[in-house]
């Protein structure tokens, strides 16, 4: 195995956008990895987003069942979206969950953050994961979701194997709830 100080990371040259709006924002880059030529490679960058798992006293988990245009499909996902200029991760988070569920979070902690294709898009995704909510009201961003479930935690594994979780933010709260189970170590949102 090579030394690490050996490695370079890729010389960057330059960036120059090809689109751009408030959601989306496609740029090329002129980049050269060591020992190669230079080229441009697209690179998309998308807002930062936070995600929650919050899960009840009984082991389940609020979820929503919705549809997305892109892939077609119905699916069962987690509350999460755009965290807005200035605001907190965590705060974007709870907001998110009250916005399209109706229920308050009574606790987040964050568990991870990832990038969900690391290499082309810039699109970081912050994963919190929290006990117990307090229903406040119908949802107000409602056309997030068809239908809103606490579901149990013990068919999260078999929602996987039927295709029915596809978002990556759902997979990694889930996974990490499923391999550490609930957070111990909680803060009031």
């Amino acid at each position: 195995m090579d030394d690490a100080s050996d490695l370079q990371p890729w010389r960057i040259h330059g960036e120059r956008t090809i689109y751009d709006n408030p959601w989306v924002r496609l740029t090329l880059v002129d980049v050269e990895p060591p020992g190669t030529k230079r080229f441009e490679h697209h690179v998309v960058h998308l807002q930062r987003v936070a995600i929650a798992a919050v899960i009840d006293d009984q082991d389940r988990v609020l979820m929503m069942w919705r549809y997305r245009f892109v892939p077609d499909r119905w699916g069962w996902e987690l509350p999460g979206g755009i965290v807005e200029a200035g605001e907190d991760s965590a705060a974007a988070a709870a907001r998110e969950v009250e916005e399209e569920t109706g229920w308050r979070p009574a606790s987040l902690t964050r568990i991870a953050t990832f990038e969900p294709m690391i290499g082309m898009v810039d699109s970081p995704h912050e994963v919190f994961a929290g006990t117990g909510a307090t229903y406040v009201g119908e949802p107000t961003e409602i056309e997030e979701a068809g239908r809103i479930e606490w579901v149990p935690l013990a068919k999260v594994r078999d929602m996987m194997a039927r295709g029915e979780l596809a978002g990556s933010g759902t997979l990694v709260a889930l996974l990490h709830v499923l391999a550490f189970g609930k957070p111990s170590v909680t803060s009031a949102v």
